[in-house]
C-alpha cells in the first residue's frame, strides 16, 4: 500500500513548470475594459482589423523604418489587449528593423505571423460565442 503524504499530494497537483500562455490574456483584457464584456468584444474586433492593416503595411514595403513603425504601433495595441506573443514579436521586429538585421527581421515576422494566427482564432471564437 502506498501512503500519500501532504508533500506528495502537493507535488502531484503542482502547476506546470512553464505556464501555458494563451494568445490573449483575458484577465488583462478584462481589467483594461473594466469587466465590460461588450467593450471587450468591441476592442477585440478593432484589434483584429488593426492587425490586418498593420501586417499588410509590413508586407507591402521594403522600408525597414516603415516596418519598424508599424511594429511599434502593433506592440502598443497588443499590450493594451494582453496579446503578449504579438507584443513580443512586434518588439523583435522593431529592434531588427532599427538594426538593419534582415535575418532577424524575417524570423521576427514569422513569429508575428504565428502569433497573429493564434490570436485570430481566439478572437473569432470569442466573438462567435458572444453571438450565440
Amino acid at each position: 500500500m502506498v501512503e500519500l503524504t501532504h508533500t506528495a499530494v502537493k507535488a502531484v497537483f503542482a502547476p506546470p513548470l512553464v505556464p501555458v500562455e494563451r494568445p490573449i490574456d483575458v484577465e488583462h483584457l478584462s481589467r483594461m475594459t473594466l469587466g465590460d464584456r461588450a467593450l471587450e468584444r468591441e476592442v477585440l474586433g478593432l484589434f483584429a482589423r488593426q492587425l490586418g492593416m498593420l501586417r499588410s503595411r509590413m508586407e507591402t514595403t521594403a522600408d525597414a523604418h516603415v516596418i519598424g513603425a508599424a511594429a511599434h504601433t502593433l506592440k502598443g495595441s497588443a499590450t493594451g489587449v494582453g496579446a503578449w506573443p504579438i507584443a513580443r514579436a512586434a518588439a523583435d521586429i522593431e529592434v531588427s528593423a532599427e538594426a538593419g538585421d534582415h535575418r532577424g527581421l524575417h524570423r521576427a515576422i514569422a513569429s508575428l505571423d504565428a502569433a497573429i494566427a493564434q490570436v485570430m482564432v481566439e478572437i473569432s471564437e470569442t466573438l462567435r460565442a458572444a453571438a450565440n
